[in-house]
């Protein structure tokens, strides 16, 4: 065997294992996967699909989110090499009594996962929206030189979960009124 095929087998060999290296960092965030649906098949690879997945906020108990979105298979998606699109959604609900545990600033992301080797993040963004007493929830994407406007916004009024009333003695209070 020559030296450049040596070197070419040695360069390939590190990039599959640094994709798979990161593809195993994402898969080992706190999620719970309900499941997924093909869109499209690949004779070689995974078939690109759309997952559904569930996590759970981990500053906010009784708030579960729920996002699908896109993933591309393929060879470069079975390695853990390919750029997912910006395509995904997100819906947000109280699944238990409300408590905050931990303050947060608008706009603070609650998930964040890599949608590629390099540059591109998928972001789930709380806020706190005061005088609705509601937890406003966004998914979007980022990339260091072209981010995607696509987004998806869902939001959970903080209500009583059976004889509980939600704990939100951590988050700022509504302004007063301006007289009138």
């Amino acid at each position: 065997m020559t030296q450049g095929w040596k070197w070419v087998i040695g360069v390939t060999t590190a990039i599959i294992v640094l994709g798979l290296l990161l593809h195993w960092h994402n898969v080992s965030e706190k999620r719970n996967i309900l499941g997924s649906v093909n869109t499209e098949f690949n004779l070689i690879g995974p078939d690109h699909k759309i997952i559904i997945e569930s996590y759970d906020d981990p500053k906010i108990d009784g708030i579960t989110v729920f996002i699908s979105k896109s993933q591309t298979g393929g060879i470069k998606g079975a390695l853990g090499l390919a750029e997912d699109t910006s395509d995904a959604s997100v819906a947000v609900r109280q699944t238990g009594p409300i408590r905050v545990k931990e303050k947060f600033d608008n706009g603070e992301d609650a998930f964040s996962e890599k949608r590629s080797v390099l540059f591109k993040r998928l972001h789930v963004s709380r806020f706190w929206d005061a005088p609705h007493k509601s937890f406003v929830y966004v998914v979007w994407t980022d990339r260091i030189i072209r981010g995607s406007p696509q987004n998806s916004i869902s939001a959970v009024v903080a209500e009583p979960w059976g004889n509980q009333t939600p704990d939100l003695s951590l988050m700022p209070a509504a302004p007063a009124a301006p007289p009138q």
